[in-house]
């Protein structure tokens, strides 16, 4: 895998993957990223919301703001 020069390039790299996502509330989101544009606002399949690593709740697609995201890693 070839070294991502910027960070749109990391997240394309990721996409229909599974990522998980820190937000600044405290909350954790795990699913397959599907789409994502400039201002990071995120769409995830298959996610579920996780509270101290146990699955809370199941939730399926979402919509995320970009604005409220810390992190977005590789599960």
């Amino acid at each position: 895998m070839e070294e991502s020069s910027r960070p749109l390039d990391a997240l394309n790299e990721a996409r229909n993957k599974r990522v998980i996502i820190d937000l600044k509330n405290g909350h954790q989101y795990v699913g397959k990223l599907k789409a994502f544009d400039i201002h990071i606002n995120t769409v995830l399949d298959e996610a579920e919301e996780r509270e101290e690593g146990e699955v809370k709740r199941k939730l399926g697609t979402v919509f995320i703001r970009g604005d409220t995201i810390i992190t977005i890693s590789p599960e």
